[in-house]
Parts: C-alpha cells; sequence; structure tokens
C-alpha cells in the first residue's frame, strides 16, 4: 500500500509545474537548465519537486536554509536523474549546507603502521548513510562557472549514485549487461591511464583527483560530462560514450546547438 501512495504522490509531483518565482531561482543558478528544450525542463521540474517533497536540508553553522539554496542543490541532482526513470536517491535522507568549506576529521595509516589523524577543509562530503553535505560557498562557486569542470553539486550526487550499487566503485548501478561490461572495460583502462598522467603531472582534461580511487572518477567523469562535453567527447570519446548511455543525454549534442 504504501508503494502505490508513494508512485501516486510523485506522480502529482511531477505533475506540477514549478512557480515563476522558482523558474527564475534555476534559470540564475543552474546553468543547465537554459540548456535544455521545454520538455526536458518540465521533466526536471518535476523531479525537483519529488526531491523537495522527500529530502530534508538543514543549515549548519549558523546558515539559513532558503528556497534559492534548496531549488539550486535539488536541480543539480535532478539533472542526474533525468530520462533515467531512477528513484529519487532512494538512500538520501537529509542534505546539509555549510555556508563555506567545512573542517572535517581525516584519519589515515601510514606505511608503517601508524595512523595519522588530521583535520581537512572540503567543499563537501557524500555519506552512505543517508547524509550529503556541501558547502553553499562552493555550490554559487561552481554555478558562476559552468564551464570550468568543476560542480561540487555534480560531484557529490554522482557519489550517492555510485552508492545505489551497494558499493562506492565507480560503477553505479548498471541494469544493462552490455554496457556493464564495456564499464568495466574502458573505466578501467581510463582510470590507470589517468593515474599515471597525474603520477607524471601531465596535464590533462580529466582533473588529476580523479585518480584518487574509482568512485572519484567516476565523479569528476559526471562533472565533466556536463561541464566540458564537447572536449570529453573529442579527448574521450569511448567514456563520453559510456556516460551518454547512463545518464541517457547528450550535452555535446546541446552544445553544439548552441543552446
Amino acid at each position: 500500500m504504501f508503494g502505490i501512495l508513494k508512485k501516486r504522490r510523485r506522480r502529482r509531483l511531477m505533475e506540477t509545474p514549478l512557480e515563476p518565482e522558482r523558474i527564475a531561482i534555476l534559470e540564475r543558478n543552474v546553468p543547465y537548465w537554459k540548456r535544455l528544450p521545454e520538455a526536458d525542463r518540465r521533466e526536471l521540474g518535476g523531479l525537483v519537486q519529488v526531491f523537495l517533497a522527500e529530502k530534508r536540508f538543514e543549515g549548519c553553522d549558523g546558515l539559513e536554509i532558503t528556497d534559492e539554496i534548496r531549488l539550486t542543490i535539488a536541480a543539480h541532482a535532478c539533472i542526474l536523474l533525468l530520462h533515467r526513470e531512477a528513484d529519487v536517491y532512494p538512500y538520501l535522507h537529509s542534505v546539509l549546507v555549510y555556508p563555506r568549506a567545512f573542517v572535517a576529521p581525516l584519519r589515515e595509516h601510514g606505511p608503517d603502521g601508524v595512523v595519522i589523524e588530521e583535520d581537512e577543509e572540503r567543499d563537501g562530503e557524500s555519506w552512505d548513510t543517508g547524509a550529503l553535505i556541501l558547502s553553499w560557498s562552493d555550490c554559487l562557486e561552481s554555478v558562476a562557472a559552468p564551464r570550468d569542470g568543476y560542480n561540487v553539486m555534480l560531484h557529490e550526487f554522482a557519489h550517492q549514485l555510485d552508492d545505489e550499487a551497494g558499493i562506492a566503485d565507480g560503477a553505479p548501478r548498471l541494469d544493462d549487461r552490455e554496457l556493464a561490461a564495456e564499464w568495466t572495460e574502458i573505466f578501467e583502462r581510463e582510470f590507470e591511464a589517468l593515474g599515471k598522467r597525474a603520477d607524471k603531472r601531465i596535464p590533462t582534461l580529466l582533473d588529476w583527483y580523479g585518480s584518487e580511487s574509482p568512485a572519484e572518477f567516476f565523479a569528476v567523469l559526471t562533472e565533466t560530462f556536463f561541464e566540458k562535453s564537447a572536449a570529453l567527447e573529442s579527448r574521450h570519446p569511448e567514456l563520453y560514450g559510456l556516460l551518454e548511455r547512463f545518464y541517457r543525454q547528450d550535452p555535446a549534442a546541446l552544445e553544439a546547438s548552441g543552446r
């Protein structure tokens, strides 16, 4: 019964258009929104309605959560769901927003077995326990430069998709067996190649941070796919093809059409 009611509620929310003042926020703070055709905007708007109805936003360090904050973050989260008929981040319950970069404890084991503990400043963090953390100033920085390949919101919500498969290993849930097989082959090859370039400090289209782990590689790829679409398609066509099939979007085509 709960499942039926949930589907009905979501269907109603998907069919509810955003108010003009909320659309104005998306036009100002979500550059990708302006590139989408009208039908995609309607779908994205419906997904945003569902996200806002089901996820809790919490301000940290005195930050007051506004409609602008909620809409900006929700829209970037839902860009990754467009066309995919996916659940709306089923394991995510809360989005915690700090006014600026926050400090998180870091615990590492050194090669000699010594445990190193220190504080690290971060702009975002995704947990597999139902929470995601963002720095609002870094969200605004992402919005201000939509073609630089850096978008903390896309990055952290990509981690959420990765976690849905059960383990954060750079392979989100892939129902298509053929795509899953190609993903393993191409993804591993390109991940190793980025690692070698990063070790030698060779400039690359993909941020070196993606060489930290397969999970970070997928998150960096997602940022690049939506923000440097044409360049990724040109320099890494196989990677672009994987993401195009997974996300069911072709942002390079939107870019080429002048959107």
